[in-house]
């Protein structure tokens, strides 16, 4: 009996640490004026290396998770993937959106005011987002182009009338060739645009052979995904875009395979940290 106690305490504790190195989440709820409501998040190093500044990953929701309420942290795709088990050495934030077309100037507010409150490095700043997020991404991206180091757009699209900001840092358009919920055909007008004024040094694209709609939401569960965005840094922009991390279907298919669990596990929500 006191044998199986032992081992019992054992897995406990286990479970404990691994759940103290997951990080924390707050949820913040009328913080920022004419912004958006948002979770954010810290890794556990955060928490260790409290004199250090961290990279800050935006992550804009698709149609479906729009609402006036902020859902629970596990309905946008970064933080799922990290209550899932991947590891990404950076904040996350994700906005809210109440309806309609993401706003460029209020996602602007809610990133200064993050960075006037939280240990957020201004040159790593990034931005990911898919479908309506995508086109979210695009529009924020490219009306603030100077205080973005690199960015993501899944199977979205642009209402901008102008897209060149989008040329001015590494910017990666991810579309299937099978989406029916958003024709590839806007980010390929996008993509056209930046070709023709000979912007598109930092851009890179993938159309995704037969991908459907839902596929690329696989995206934010890839370690791949981080890796790119984190590669590169505001002034120090490089002579070409990173090639060198692929997403491809055959990524695709081992989206989950090293994610340490397709359980859930619980990141410790707190009313705020600092």
């Amino acid at each position: 009996m006191r044998k199986f106690l032992t081992i019992l305490a054992i897995i406990i504790a286990a479970q404990q640490v691994a759940v103290a190195q997951v990080g924390k989440v707050a949820a913040m709820r009328g913080k920022v004026e004419n912004g958006y409501d948002f979770w954010i998040y810290a890794p556990e190093d955060y928490f260790v290396r409290t004199s250090d500044m961290f990279p800050l990953i935006i992550d804009l929701h698709g149609k479906t998770t729009c609402g006036k309420r902020l859902h629970p942290y596990t309905k946008y795709y970064s933080l799922e993937a990290i209550a899932m088990g991947r590891k990404v050495d950076a904040m996350v934030i994700t906005p809210q959106n109440p309806g309609g077309s993401w706003k460029p100037e209020r996602l602007n507010n809610v990133l200064e005011w993050v960075l006037d409150n939280y240990r957020v490095d201004p040159d790593s700043v990034y931005v990911m987002g898919m479908s309506l997020g995508g086109y979210g991404t695009m529009d924020f991206v490219g009306t603030y182009p100077e205080k973005i180091a690199a960015a993501m757009a899944m199977c979205g699209g642009s209402t901008l009338k102008d897209v060149q900001g989008l040329g001015q840092l590494p910017f990666w358009i991810i579309h299937g060739t099978a989406d029916r919920a958003v024709s590839i055909n806007a980010s390929k007008k996008v993509v056209a645009a930046l070709q023709q004024e000979g912007n598109d040094k930092l851009l890179r694209y993938d159309w995704i052979p037969g991908g459907s709609h839902g596929l690329l939401a696989r995206v934010f569960y890839l370690s791949e995904c981080y890796e790119w965005l984190l590669s590169h840094k505001r002034g120090a922009t490089p002579d070409e875009v990173n090639r060198t991390i692929v997403i491809d279907n055959n990524v695709f298919s081992r989206t989950y395979r090293d994610l340490h669990t397709r359980k859930l596990t619980t990141i410790p929500e707190v009313k705020d940290f600092k």
